[in-house]
């Protein structure tokens, strides 16, 4: 595994699988994500307005290049429910090159 810079996973929560495979098919559209994995049925336990919540929710784990990271969250912020998504991007220190390319290639455009 070489190291590949560049190359960021994005989580974001949404409150059900309705709402998580419509920003999925955003992010998808519009060439912002490669791949987008939804999780069904995470229990979040967070603190919300000085109280101590949880909920059901689903979760998406998405794929994609840095240089589309802005373009993705305006994309999702903009069509999500939530007064503040969840919206965490992680850099990715290596990869298969195989895997990579082909997540630059998915976003390209």
């Amino acid at each position: 595994m070489k190291t590949q810079p560049g190359y960021v996973v994005v989580l974001v929560t949404a409150p059900d699988m309705k709402v998580a495979r419509r920003l999925a098919r955003i992010a998808l559209r519009a060439r912002l994500v490669a791949c987008a994995n939804l999780v069904p049925r995470v229990e979040s336990h967070y603190w919300w307005q000085g109280k101590i919540e949880s909920s059901r929710e689903t979760f998406l784990v998405l794929k994609t290049r840095r240089e589309r990271l802005k373009q993705l969250e305006r994309a999702l912020m903009a069509a999500h429910p939530y007064d503040t998504p969840e919206f965490i991007a992680m850099s990715v220190a290596g990869g298969s090159p195989r895997y990579l390319a082909w997540v630059s290639d998915s976003v390209a455009g």
